[in-house]
């Protein structure tokens, strides 16, 4: 359709790579088996580019990042030969009274784990600039959720299989905070950068063009790890909160609860960076803020007009037309046979005639390809 910029402008980030996401191909296809299985074959084809993206582009940066959160991670749970956690410790003592009567080598080891994870916070500010505000973000999000489960923890020490209705209240508004940073904010501001990006960077008059700049653009799977990331954040706090939770004398043995605090904050770890990089992988050299529409519009900056559908106007005379272009960049035209529609070239919905490639103008009687509408 005319008055479409027609410049390709690859994804910068995206060209560097190997391989683009609408060239990955799987070595079976379960929409073969059921059509509806179709979405999963897509998000397989995500996962297989991400990984292939992980390996040709992670290094020692990430590597470090991990190195450092993991660190931190069992610095702050190490217990072997102390007995400071295993003990319960001085429950007369709180705040910052009780954090200085600690023994020295737990002192010692907590502000080796305080030290790390300001360190890993640092790394994953310096690693991805573009997405330090979601940073920001995510990093309360982490010390909501941790915060819940210590407050439900302080009265229903075997949470949740001994707390009543008043103690989730801490989980709950942990998660709301959780819930509402992560997908409120965040998944936002990734989604609809993608979509200014997508919209001012690949427009083309040719609809394949830019349906496989969609494609190349797709954040299904990065989505799924944003939640994977929530899910795994949950359990490892419950087993931190819940390794610390009995009142002294302690009879049972919370080792193994530490081990899945360590084990799975490791992980979730692991998807956080992966929830940073890959937005700033995708987008990154395009120099896109990642911000969503209405923090774009408070900062005073212009936003594209997004129109769901377009008519169509003849090429010579500009008379509107029945062609068709939708969002996603497809064409529709109505069948020549029936009532139905479909994009040209292929067979109608209602009667299986083909579509029409070519449209005649009402007003000047000309008959211009469809695309020049």
């Amino acid at each position: 359709m005319e008055g479409e910029g027609e410049r390709v402008s690859p994804d910068e980030g995206a060209a560097l790579a190997s391989v683009r996401l609408s060239d990955i191909e799987l070595p079976f296809s379960l929409a073969e088996r059921d059509s509806r299985l179709q979405s999963i074959d897509s998000l397989l084809e995500e996962y297989v580019f991400h990984s292939r993206m992980i390996l040709e582009r992670w290094g020692f940066s990430e590597a470090l990042i991990l190195g450092i959160g993991t660190l931190a991670l069992i610095l702050g749970a190490w217990d072997l030969g102390i007995g400071e956690l295993a003990s319960g410790g001085d429950y007369n003592r709180n705040s910052f009274e009780g954090f200085l009567h600690i023994s020295d080598f737990s002192l010692m080891l907590s502000l080796l784990s305080l030290i790390a994870w300001i360190g890993l916070l640092a790394s994953l500010w310096a690693r991805f600039p573009l997405m330090r505000e979601n940073l920001i973000w995510t990093t309360v999000a982490t010390f909501a959720i941790q915060l819940g489960y210590i407050m439900s923890h302080t009265t229903a020490t075997n949470f949740p299989f001994d707390g009543g209705v008043s103690d989730w209240g801490g989980v709950a508004i942990g998660n709301l905070v959780l819930v509402f940073l992560s997908m409120g904010v965040v998944h936002r501001a990734v989604i609809e950068t993608r979509d200014i990006h997508v919209q001012e960077r690949h427009a083309h008059p040719d609809p394949r063009v830019v349906q496989k700049a969609w494609r190349d653009h797709s954040l299904r799977a990065w989505s799924l790890s944003l939640g994977s990331w929530m899910i795994l954040l949950n359990i490892s706090a419950w087993a931190g909160a819940h390794t610390i939770a009995p009142r002294p004398p302690i009879e049972s043995d919370m080792t193994g609860f530490a081990v899945l605090h360590v084990f799975f904050g490791i992980l979730s770890i692991a998807v956080w960076t992966h929830v940073l990089w890959y937005p700033q992988f995708m987008l990154g050299a395009a120099g896109d803020r990642i911000q969503s529409v209405r923090a774009r519009e408070v900062a005073g900056e212009a936003i594209p007009v997004t129109l769901e559908r377009r008519q169509g106007a003849c090429p010579i005379c500009s008379v509107e037309t029945a062609a068709i272009k939708h969002q996603d960049g497809s064409i529709e035209v109505p069948c020549s046979e029936c009532d139905g529609g479909g994009e040209p070239g292929t067979a109608c919905s209602e009667c299986n005639a083909t579509i029409p490639a070519r449209i005649s103008c009402s007003g000047c009687g000309s008959s211009t390809t469809v695309i020049s509408h």
